[in-house]
């Protein structure tokens, strides 16, 4: 076994993992600034339409960050891409509540699961192809 080259993929695993984790926390805080509602605390009071759109927009935001670490060759490529996908996200958000579904707000407070899948369908959709276009 050859120990020098695997401190070295163990040392980039570490590198990658912990910048991938980072961009999410990033993502998650900003994805939860934008929201007019706040998530944790319906969360906390059980609202599943609350923890369907949040989870699925952390899915749909890693989804193009695992094609981004398996595509890219450098950090700042990586973090370029990984913040081309939040934005990407975030935008996702705003076009449905601005354009699509001017009510989610109100039907995500509410506990409208219908509008949380809604909303988790939309973020897993724009992760996919996003993610899709990055191995391009």
């Amino acid at each position: 076994m050859d120990l020098h080259g695997f401190g070295a993929s163990a040392l980039a695993f570490v590198v990658a993992f912990v910048a991938a984790g980072l961009f999410t926390v990033i993502f998650k805080i900003v994805y939860q600034w934008v929201t007019p509602y706040n998530e944790a605390k319906l969360i906390r009071e059980g609202n599943v339409a609350a923890a369907l759109a949040l989870g699925g927009a952390l899915v749909g935001y890693v989804l193009p960050l695992a094609s981004a670490l398996s595509n890219t060759v450098t950090l700042l490529e990586f973090c370029a891409w990984a913040a081309l996908a939040g934005v990407l996200q975030i935008a996702a958000f705003t076009l449905v509540r601005v354009v699509v579904m001017k009510d989610v707000t109100a039907r995500i407070e509410k506990g409208e699961v219908a509008a949380g899948v809604y909303l988790m369908s939309i973020s897993l959709v724009v992760g996919v192809l996003n993610a899709a276009c990055m191995t391009a």
